[in-house]
């Protein structure tokens, strides 16, 4: 008999073996850009299980020009994680992922941010576009925005300077005194009813300051996960981001975001090594894809999902032995 991390197989056949993560109804993770969006499609079998809050301060590219004209969200990491949910490929999904070219007033738009700007105009609220999109492009994962509300990411560094918008605040080179959203806005109810509902909170990975922390900043989201019962995993870079946060240990972040947000220490963090081991809150996995700096799907799944087996274990073992 061979036990793998969700099956065990006797005489050559797979018999399904109990499996906390297997069983889970609500999973949620935080994040932006391609780190949630690699997450998220790691994940894609939850089907509506599963929910992603996206980060919407981003003020760069295709997105900070629409910004800048339209005073709307930011769409790109939004497109990005839907991209990355599709599983039927199809002429509508290349569309939403074309870019133009040239030197004209398109050149370099993406037509899934137009699209979904168009659409949000045409809706009574920007989660209203997102779930036609999703519809359009047989995604069955919910992708919820942490806000409906235009904001700005602010830094103030040391010396008191204001910095004031994604692209700036990741060029500074020391870790901010406090970070704010500028103006102050409510998260979407979606986002707080997932996490309330939420087993299971994934955070990561992506850029620590600008695609991390924004949706933390926001009270209501803040205090509804200070509230979840749900376990909460951290998942790491593979490699160091150029940003002030590339030169803290993870202790340090940690740390920092304690302060930031008074959110406690993760139940674990879930970090690339060859080697696999758990110390303290950290559990080592091999996690890394042998071709790109992007974390493997299959590996990431598979770690999630012993770690997450490993807390409630955990948990029940505790229990036995009161």
């Amino acid at each position: 008999m061979a036990l793998t991390n969700n099956t065990t197989v006797i005489a050559g056949d797979a018999i399904a073996a109990p499996s906390p993560f297997d069983a889970l109804q609500h999973v949620v993770a935080i994040g932006g850009g391609h780190g949630l969006g690699r997450v998220l499609s790691a994940l894609n079998h939850l089907e509506d299980r599963l929910t992603g809050i996206v980060t919407t301060t981003d003020n760069g590219g295709s997105t900070g020009r629409l910004r800048e004209t339209e005073n709307c969200i930011a769409w790109g990491d939004l497109r990005n994680c839907i991209h990355q949910l599709i599983t039927q490929p199809t002429i509508a999904s290349l569309m939403f992922e074309f870019r133009f070219g040239g030197d004209s007033d398109l050149a370099q738009h993406n037509l899934g941010n137009l699209m979904l700007l168009a659409l949000d105009k045409m809706s009574v609220r920007p989660l209203d576009a997102i779930n036609l999109i999703r519809e359009m492009l047989h995604v069955k994962s919910h992708i919820v925005p942490m806000s409906e509300h235009p904001t700005h990411l602010v830094a103030h560094d040391h010396n008191g300077e204001r910095i004031f918008g994604e692209m700036r605040v990741d060029k500074m080179t020391r870790m901010p005194k406090t970070l704010s959203l500028e103006p102050c806005v409510h998260a979407t109810p979606e986002a707080i009813a997932a996490i309330e509902k939420a087993e299971l909170i994934l955070i990561g990975p992506g850029s620590f300051l600008t695609s991390l922390m924004p949706p933390l900043l926001l009270p209501e989201l803040q205090s509804a996960i200070a509230k979840s019962n749900a376990k909460k995993i951290f998942i790491a870079n593979l490699i160091k981001e150029n940003s002030p946060a590339g030169s803290a240990s993870k202790n340090e972040l940690l740390e920092w975001t304690k302060h930031a947000t008074e959110l406690a220490v993760p139940d674990a963090i879930l970090v690339h090594s060859p080697k696999e081991k758990v110390v303290g809150p950290y559990h080592f996995c091999d996690i890394a894809s042998p071709t790109s700096s992007y974390h493997h799907r299959d590996k990431l799944l598979a770690a999630v999902s012993k770690t997450y087996n490993t807390l409630v274990s955990d948990i029940q073992v505790s229990a036995t032995n009161k």
